[in-house]
C-alpha cells in the first residue's frame, strides 16, 4: 500500500494541503483537476523526488525519504513517467530500456526489451538516439523504461497526451492487464476525466492542492458535486427546472411526449460511433443528447438520472 497522511507542501503559497490518501494494491486510480491544481507535485512527493513541508508519505508502512536526505532520490519499486521523461539523451532507445533490466539474464534481458519496445512501437526506432526522437517518442520510451523495472507502483502523469487513439487503447490495455497480474499500483493524472472512463476503479478530483472529493467512475459522472467538477469527467448539460440547476450527462435523458422539458432540434455531429444530437430548451439552453440516431423531430425529453 501506498499512502499519503497530513501531506501539504509550501512554497510561496500551498501547492498541497490536508492530503490523505490510500492507494491499494491491484487498483488503479485516477487524478483529475485543472491546470496547477498540484496533480504532478502530488506524483512527485509520492515518488520520493519532492519533498513535502508537513506529513508523510508511506510505502509498505516503511516512510518514502526525499532528496534532502536521500543521495539517490527515488525508489526502483515506485516508478513515475512525467514530461521529464528521465531518459538517457546520448543512448540508443535500446539502450535505455536496457538500462532497466540489466539485473535479468540475457536471454530474459532481450524478451522483455523486445516486449516493452513493440508496446509502445518503438522497435524501428531501437537504434536511434534518445535525443532524436519526437517528443511524443520520448514519452513512450519513458513509459517502457518504467514498465520494464516492473514496479509495484506506476504513476502516470498524463501518459496518453501524446498518443493517438488506437496506441492508447493499446497501452492501457496492457496497463489494466498488468495490475491485475502483478498487483501493481496504478496512478493516472489527467485533466481530462472522461480518459478515464472504463478503466480505472476510484477517481480522486484535486483542486487547488486540496482533495475535494473521491469515489468511483460512475458516482463521479453521474453525480458530480458542481459543474467544475462535472466537467472535468467530460461533455455536462445545464438546465434550470422550477428554479433549480439540473447537471446531467448527455446519456441521462428518454425521449417522451410527456417530458418536462421542451427541446428544439439545432444539429448533429455523427462521430461514427455515436450521434451527438444538439438542442435548444425553451429557457435558451443549448444541450447535447447522444444516441445512436437523428433524433430530429424530438420535441421533447425526461432527465433520466443514472444514479
Amino acid at each position: 500500500m501506498l499512502k499519503a497522511k497530513d501531506l501539504g507542501l509550501k512554497r510561496d503559497r500551498w501547492i498541497l494541503r490536508n492530503i490523505d490518501l490510500q492507494f491499494k494494491k491491484g487498483k488503479i486510480y485516477g487524478i483529475i483537476g485543472k491546470s496547477g491544481a498540484g496533480k504532478t507535485t502530488l506524483l512527485k512527493v509520492m515518488a520520493g523526488l519532492l519533498d513535502s513541508t508537513e506529513g508523510e508519505v508511506f510505502f509498505h508502512d516503511k516512510k518514502v525519504i526525499g532528496p534532502s536526505i536521500k543521495l539517490i532520490p527515488g525508489y526502483d519499486d515506485i516508478q513515475l513517467v512525467n514530461q521529464d521523461f528521465a531518459l538517457e539523451p546520448f543512448h540508443t532507445v535500446e539502450q535505455n530500456v536496457r538500462e532497466k533490466v540489466l539485473s535479468r539474464h540475457q536471454e530474459d534481458q532481450e524478451v522483455l526489451i523486445n516486449e516493452f519496445l513493440e508496446l509502445v512501437e518503438l522497435d524501428k526506432l531501437r537504434t536511434q538516439k534518445a535525443n532524436q526522437l519526437s517528443g511524443g517518442e520520448q514519452q513512450r520510451l519513458s513509459l517502457a523504461r518504467a514498465l520494464a523495472c516492473e514496479p509495484e507502483v506506476l504513476l502516470l502523469d498524463e501518459p496518453f497526451v501524446h498518443l493517438d487513439q488506437r496506441l492508447r487503447w493499446k497501452v492501457m490495455n496492457y496497463l489494466n492487464r498488468l495490475h491485475k497480474e502483478l498487483n501493481t499500483i496504478v496512478v493516472l493524472v489527467s485533466h481530462d476525466g472522461a480518459e478515464m472512463m472504463g478503466f480505472v476503479d476510484e477517481v480522486i478530483n484535486l483542486s487547488n492542492g486540496i482533495v475535494q472529493r473521491s469515489g468511483s467512475v460512475a458516482e463521479v459522472y453521474y453525480n458530480p458535486a458542481n459543474r467544475q467538477e462535472a466537467e472535468l469527467m467530460g461533455e455536462i448539460n445545464e438546465v434550470e427546472i422550477g428554479g433549480k440547476i439540473v447537471l446531467f450527462r448527455p446519456n441521462e435523458y428518454e425521449i417522451s411526449d410527456e417530458g418536462e422539458l421542451k427541446v428544439k432540434f439545432i444539429r448533429a455531429l455523427d462521430t461514427g460511433l455515436t450521434i451527438f444530437n444538439y438542442f435548444e430548451t425553451q429557457n435558451g439552453e443549448v444541450i447535447m443528447l447522444s444516441a445512436e440516431k437523428y433524433l430530429k423531430t424530438s420535441d421533447r425529453i425526461s432527465i433520466r438520472k443514472r444514479l
